[in-house]
């Protein structure tokens, strides 16, 4: 198993072709094509700009990069231009003599007076500004600006600040119209959510795209969250916007006269909210997150981070946050504050009694380290005596567990962001990047810019997919592993499968598939097929950020660390690395058979888990209600510590040391970011462990990470690659549909909780329809529809969208008045019916 966090694999290529130039006096050779600027910057050359960023296409819209430049004529003379020239936008030429500010006179005045250009109208409110002491323009108004300014007239002003969304603020006159902001939204997000308006003098920022959100009314003119064109701002990626703009035109409301740069101590650290693995810098003041940014990391996400990644960090300091260990009183029956020695041998006790009564279950949520992950799958086995844990607290299968042991667990670094720009063709199956990794998504639209083509075996045709000027293949929900199958062996009967095994057969093809392939029969068995056949490189995308690291440590019921399998091999090697006797070789039981066992009487260690992400959070709660004997280790109050007998608080990932791995396999170690007395789960299970008479050896992370590399990945007979056959989808009868469902970006998880400008934000939820199904149901486009089971019912907003399968209704899984799984119990190729809802119907709450 590789656990390294190195770079990809570097390829062999050829010599790029130079040219010579002289650059103030200096010869150098460049690559053809180059920008001047950048040429600049490898000789450490500093020229002053506002408009340029490395991963935006050049502008040359704010003129301040202006150089002398020389080129040789027909007769090898050299030239010099007749005016200074922008070096954002010139490419390098052979001969070309260029002068920057350093070297010619004339550069440095055409500097100055664009300088002195740009601060003709903006204010001069550096003291109030968040920018201030990190801004471009400030620093560069020093550095190659006027001493004085000569503008002695009134500065235009606009009212301020413009609510562009509840998160994003606009201050328009300090914008230099430099576009980075409508540049990054066009050509990075794919989101024209904010753009020029109007021309000359009067132009400035403004305008956003109407189709973003989905909108279905419910809005008021006149209303903050409204543009001047009456449509909602949504884009999932505009914080970046905030962090690029040179001036502080563009705030963040959250952090908005909060702090100044000198007040704030930076820390690197890792975002802990999907399997992106984005780098992202923390900047704390008195023990306090205020800010988060995206980090730098060429080779994942470049400069760029999600504003769920970039905001959604105040879940840990809320109110209901556990500060010390929790004991259920045994005559009131509440939970109550005690110590952390009392605590853990009440915890060690009842664990000790429930695993020799009828056994303890171990529920491990995508919320953990690997570090954590690897210490729960230990302290399972060697403390609780048994194979009963699982990291998938959510819908999940044997068959994908197969699929993990087989083609995931063990295999190191696979496929790379670096792999898809390079890919002629990407195929995703049960995926939506933009929803569950946008990092991903970036990188694919990023390369279908480029040419790149993708294709999507999907219910519908989803905003992320038309960003990526990608293909749909319609699919119901429970027919993916038919299309799969039938893409392996392609013929003219079936045109979209001739077209996945075309995609799949060209250099580089890449094989997508998403967690939510589990629920669906045969899939995963045939994706693992169709790659095998056509060459393609595979690829699983899981949701959540611990997921990948959790099954490279083991914590599922069937697999050993490294993707051992429970064969009498296995279990002797892990036992000699861990230095125990034996291990249990009893298969374990997956999360709904762990619930089930609680249900019946069993104790359950439970960690990270959120009750709302379970298939049926009503047996989830019955499990709870059931269980002999539960002990919870959580940052915050939850559904779990509600019917716990010990609960043990740990740290969040800003307070503690670990490592994610991301869905590429690359290791993403941090380090804490802030000194606060609360412990990692690993460290909590040590001394758990110690009390129930095992040495866990899990205090340290950092011991943890090189005990798990030193286990290292299976070599031997791996579990075999999962064959199941397809399942069968049930036709919808009248007034029914298939029940297609995933969860949104922005939704109730409770990572989100306590940011209100980010929910803001959030896409409405609302329910898709094909336009026969709607029409065969009495449903209008616009309207609303009541999509029931026999547990309960939703009452959603209906979009009319020709991209939906006929028979199928999507809805999101997890968002405000959607819960599907707390309201319907049902899930991704379930029936369920169909009907108009009269508008009156709607409450304040389903609206």
């Amino acid at each position: 198993m590789s656990l390294s966090t190195g770079t990809e694999t570097t390829q062999a290529v050829e010599a790029t072709e130079t040219v010579p130039l002289t650059i103030d006096g200096i010869e150098v050779q460049a690559p053809k094509g180059a920008l001047l600027i950048r040429v600049a910057e490898e000789l450490g050359i500093a020229i002053p700009r506002f408009c340029d960023h490395p991963l935006l296409e050049p502008a040359g819209a704010c003129r301040q990069c202006l150089v002398e430049v020389s080129t040789p004529n027909r007769d090898g003379q050299l030239t010099k231009m007749p005016k200074p020239q922008a070096s954002c936008t010139m490419t390098v030429s052979p001969g070309m003599v260029v002068e920057t500010q350093r070297t010619s006179a004339v550069a440095d005045k055409a500097q100055h007076g664009v300088m002195e250009l740009l601060l003709v109208n903006h204010p001069l409110d550096c003291p109030i500004c968040d920018k201030g002491g990190e801004c471009p323009l400030q620093n560069q108004a020093m550095s190659n600006g006027r001493g004085e300014s000569r503008f002695v007239d009134t500065k235009r002003t606009f009212a301020k600040p413009i609510k562009i969304s509840t998160q994003v603020l606009l201050d328009r006159e300090r914008c230099i119209l430099c576009q980075r902001c409508t540049r990054f939204s066009k050509e990075i997000a794919g989101d024209t959510f904010i753009d020029l308006q109007k021309r000359g003098a009067s132009q400035q920022i403004g305008t956003f795209d109407t189709r973003v959100l989905g909108y279905t009314g419910g809005l008021t003119e006149g209303s903050a969250e409204l543009d001047e064109a009456g449509a909602p701002f949504a884009s999932y990626f505009s914080g970046n916007t905030v962090q690029i703009c040179p001036v502080g035109a563009l705030t963040g409301a959250a952090y908005r006269f909060r702090a100044r740069p000198f007040d704030l101590v930076s820390s690197a650290t890792v975002c802990e909210h999907c399997s992106s693995g984005c780098a992202v810098r923390a900047d704390h003041r008195r023990g306090v997150v205020l800010r988060r940014l995206a980090g730098e990391d060429p080779a994942v996400n470049e400069e760029w981070n999600c504003d769920k990644g970039r905001w959604a960090f105040t879940y840990a300091t809320l109110p209901d946050r556990v500060d010390v260990p929790l004991v259920r009183d045994e005559v009131t029956g509440e939970l109550v504050e005690t110590s952390w020695p009392d605590a853990l041998d009440v915890a060690a006790r009842g664990l000790a009694a429930a695993r020799d009564r009828a056994g303890v279950g171990t529920l491990v949520g995508g919320r953990l380290t690997v570090e954590d992950s690897y210490a729960y799958g230990k302290f399972a086995r060697t403390v609780l005596g048994s194979n009963d844990v699982d990291f998938r607290a959510r819908p999940h299968s044997a068959e994908e567990e197969a699929f993990l042991a087989s083609q995931v667990a063990g295999t190191g670094i696979g496929v790379t962001y670096g792999d898809l720009e390079r890919a002629a063709a990407v195929v995703l199956v049960g995926l939506e990047p933009e929803e569950e990794s946008p990092i991903l998504f970036l990188r694919l639209r990023k390369a279908a810019r480029k040419g790149l083509g993708v294709t999507s075996v999907a219910p519908l045709a989803s905003r992320g997919l038309e960003k990526l000027s990608g293909l749909l293949v319609p699919t119901p929900p429970g027919d993916e592993a038919a299309v799969l199958r039938a893409a392996a062996q392609p013929s003219a009967a079936h045109p979209a499968a001739e077209a996945i095994s075309a995609a799949l057969r060209s250099e580089g093809a890449v094989l997508l598939v998403g967690e939510r392939l589990a629920t669906s029969p045969g899939a995963l068995s045939a994706a693992a097929a169709l790659a095998a056949a056509t060459g393609a490189r595979l690829a699983w995308v899981p949701r959540r950020a611990g997921e990948r690291g959790a099954v490279e440590a083991g914590a599922m019921p069937r697999t050993l660390p490294g993707g051992r399998p429970l064969t009498a091999a296995a279990l002797v090697d892990v036992a000699t690395a861990w230095g125990v006797e034996r291990l249990p070789s009893a298969p374990g039981r997956d999360t709904a058979g762990i619930l089930a066992a609680a249900s019946a009487g069993a104790g359950l260690l439970v960690a990270g888990v959120d009750v709302g992400d379970l298939p049926s959070p009503a047996a989830a709660r019955a499990a709870l209600e059931g269980s002999s004997f539960v002990v919870s280790l959580e940052v915050r109050r939850s559904a779990v510590t509600e019917h716990a007998d010990v609960v043990l608080p740990v740290a969040p990932p800003a307070e503690k040391t670990g490592s994610f791995m991301d869905w590429e396999g690359r290791l993403r170690p941090f380090d804490t970011v802030l000194e606060t007395d609360a412990l990692s789960d690993h460290a909590v299970l040590d001394e758990l462990a110690r009390l129930m008479g095992v040495e866990l050896g899990a205090a340290k992370a950092v011991g943890l990470r090189d005990e798990l590399a030193q286990v290292g990945a299976w070599d031997e007979a791996r579990v075999p690659a999962p064959d199941v056959a397809p399942g069968r989808t049930t036709a919808p009868g009248p007034g029914q549909a298939v029940l297609a469902t995933w969860r949104l970006l922005l939704d109730a998880g409770r990572g989100q909780d306590g940011e209100a400008y980010l929910a803001g934000t959030a896409h409405r939820a609302h329910a898709r329809l094909s336009p026969a199904t709607a029409a065969g149901t009495g449903v209008r486009d616009g309207g609303h529809v009541q999509v029931s089971t026999r547990q309960g019912a939703l009452v959603l907003p209906v979009r009319v969208d020709p991209s939906v399968v006929d028979g199928v209704v999507w809805v999101p899984t997890r968002s405000r008045r959607s819960e599907v799984g707390l309201r319907l119990g049902a899930g991704a190729g379930d029936l369920v019916g169909i009907a108009p809802a009269p508008d009156q119907l709607v409450t304040g709450d389903q609206a």
